[in-house]
C-alpha cells in the first residue's frame, strides 16, 4: 500500500508540475500575443489613415470621413506617424516614406501659427527621428527656409510670455506644455537660450517647488482635475530632458501622491479620472500614459508593476473595443457619448491620431520596462483587493484660500466614482495629501460625461 501511495503521489507531483509548466507557457504566449495584437492594429490603422492623405498638393480636411480641421490635429497626427516610425524602426508605412509629410505638415503649422500641443507634438515629432539634427531624417530633409519655419514652430513664446512669466490666454496646466515644448527645442539645439529655458521651467515646476501636492489649474480659484497629474509629469519629463535634478527632486512628493490618488480612483476597466475636463476616450489614455511612466520611474508606483500592467491591458481593451474598424474611428460622437462643447466635431480625427501616438508611445516604454524587470505574465485583470474607504475632507492653507474656500468632503473608493459633497463640519488637512478640493458638481460630471463601459471583444 505504501508503494502505491508513494507512486501515486509521483505520479500527481508530475502531473502538477506539468500543469504549472502549461500554465505559465500559455501566461507567456498570452503576453505575447496581446504586444502582437497591439502591433497588428497599429500596423493596419496607421496604414490605413495614411493611406488618405495624398502625397502632394494640399492637406485633405477629411481622414476617413473625420474633419481634420482642428487647432491640434495635424500635429497630433505627424507625432503619431513619427512615433509609429520610432518604435518600428523604420520610416516607411506600407511602402511609403513618412517624413516628406511629417516635414511638410511642420512648415504648414508654422505658417498657421500654431502653438501649445501643436508644437509640442512637433517637437516630439522631430525628436523621434533622434535628437542630433545631423542625424536626423525630418531635419536633413528641409530646405534652409524649412528649418527657419521648423525653428519658429518650436519657439514657446508663441504661448508663453518671458515678461510675465504666464502661459497667454490659457489655463496654467499648459506651462507643462511650454516646458516641455523648450526642453526638447534645447535638446535638439533648435533653441539655444539656457537662461530662459531654466526660467521657464522653474516657472512650470514653480506649484510643486512651493510645495503643492496638485495643481490649481485655473491660478487660485481651484480646479483640480486630471490635468494636475500630467502637468507633473511633463514637468518631471522636461527636467529629465536638460538634466534638472533639483527640479526633479522637488517633483518627489506630488509625484507620489497623485499616482496613489490614480490608483485610488482608476476603475476596473481602466477608466482613470472620473471628474473634470477631457473624460472619456482621454481618462482611459491617461492610464496607458501613466502607468508607461510608472514603468520607468518606480520610486512614484501606487502598486506592483504587475498590477499596473494589469491596469494597462484593461484600457487598452476597452479603447480597442471602442475603436471602429469599419470608420477607423473612435466612437467619440456616438449617441449620448458627445460633449460638444470641449470636443467639437473638428477634433474628432485628433482624438483618434491622439490615440495612436499616445498608445504606441506607451505600448513601447512599459514592454520595455517588463522586459528590464523580467516580467513575463502579468495577470489578465488587477486584483480588486478594495482599500478600506477613506473620509476626506478639504482645509483652506493659506489666506488667498481661505477667501474662496468651499470645504469639501467625500469618500474615495477604489474602482468606484468618487462621491462627493459640501460639508459644513471640521476641516481636515488630509485632503492636502489625498484629495484635491472639488465641487459636488464636479463629481456629478461622472455620472453625466463617462462613457458606457463595453465588453472587451472575444477575440481578445
Amino acid at each position: 500500500r505504501l508503494r502505491v501511495l508513494l507512486a501515486a503521489s509521483v505520479v500527481l507531483a508530475t502531473t502538477v508540475s506539468q500543469a504549472a509548466a502549461a500554465q505559465a507557457a500559455i501566461q507567456l504566449i498570452e503576453t505575447k500575443a496581446f504586444k502582437a495584437d497591439v502591433d497588428r492594429f497599429f500596423d493596419r490603422e496607421v496604414a490605413s489613415h495614411l493611406a488618405q492623405i495624398p502625397i502632394e498638393g494640399p492637406l485633405p480636411a477629411r481622414v476617413h470621413g473625420a474633419l481634420t480641421t482642428g487647432e491640434f490635429s495635424w500635429g497630433t497626427y505627424v507625432r503619431s506617424l513619427a512615433a509609429y516610425a520610432e518604435t518600428r524602426g523604420t520610416r516607411t508605412v506600407n511602402g511609403r516614406d513618412v517624413v516628406p509629410l511629417i516635414a511638410r505638415v511642420g512648415v504648414s503649422e508654422s505658417a498657421k501659427g500654431s502653438k501649445a500641443f501643436a508644437q509640442l507634438y512637433a517637437a516630439l515629432a522631430l525628436r523621434h527621428f533622434g535628437k542630433d539634427l545631423r542625424q536626423n531624417a525630418i531635419w536633413q530633409s528641409l530646405s534652409e527656409s524649412d528649418r527657419t519655419a521648423w525653428k519658429s514652430l518650436l519657439d514657446p513664446t508663441r504661448f508663453y510670455n518671458p515678461q510675465t512669466r504666464q502661459v497667454i490666454d490659457l489655463p496654467e496646466n499648459y506651462l507643462g506644455v511650454a516646458s516641455r515644448v523648450a526642453t526638447l527645442a534645447f535638446q535638439m539645439g533648435v533653441l539655444q537660450d539656457r537662461a530662459f529655458v531654466d526660467s521657464l521651467l522653474d516657472r512650470a515646476a514653480e506649484p510643486f517647488t512651493k510645495g503643492a501636492l496638485y495643481a490649481d489649474d485655473a491660478g487660485t480659484t481651484g480646479r483640480y482635475d486630471r490635468y494636475s497629474n500630467e502637468y507633473a509629469r511633463s514637468v518631471c519629463e522636461a527636467a529629465e530632458t536638460v538634466g534638472r535634478d533639483d527640479i526633479l527632486k522637488a517633483l518627489g512628493p506630488t509625484l507620489t501622491a497623485q499616482m496613489r490618488l490614480w490608483w485610488d480612483l482608476v476603475s476596473p476597466d481602466g477608466y482613470g479620472y472620473p471628474w473634470g475636463r477631457s473624460l472619456g476616450v482621454v481618462s482611459y489614455l491617461d492610464t496607458l500614459e501613466i502607468v508607461a511612466f510608472l514603468g520607468g520611474h518606480p520610486a512614484f508606483r501606487p502598486a506592483p508593476i504587475t498590477e499596473l500592467a494589469s491596469e494597462y491591458r484593461r484600457a487598452w481593451l476597452w479603447l480597442s473595443a471602442d475603436y471602429k474598424p469599419d470608420t477607423h474611428r473612435l466612437s467619440v460622437f456616438d449617441p449620448g457619448r458627445a460633449n460638444y462643447a470641449y470636443i467639437s466635431k473638428d477634433r474628432e480625427w485628433q482624438q483618434t491620431v491622439g490615440f495612436f501616438g499616445k498608445a504606441l508611445m506607451a505600448q513601447d516604454t512599459l514592454m520595455k520596462a517588463l522586459v528590464k524587470e523580467k516580467l513575463d505574465s502579468p495577470p489578465k485583470r488587477s486584483t480588486p483587493s478594495p482599500k478600506p474607504r477613506a473620509f476626506l475632507m478639504s482645509r483652506a492653507s493659506s489666506s488667498s484660500e481661505r477667501a474662496i474656500a468651499r470645504p469639501v468632503s467625500g469618500w474615495s473608493a477604489r474602482a468606484s466614482c468618487a462621491s462627493l459633497f459640501r460639508s459644513p463640519q471640521a476641516q481636515d488637512p488630509a485632503i492636502r495629501t489625498t484629495f484635491p478640493r472639488l465641487t459636488a458638481f464636479r463629481a456629478s460630471q461622472c455620472l453625466l460625461n463617462r462613457p458606457t463601459p463595453r465588453a472587451p471583444r472575444t477575440s481578445r
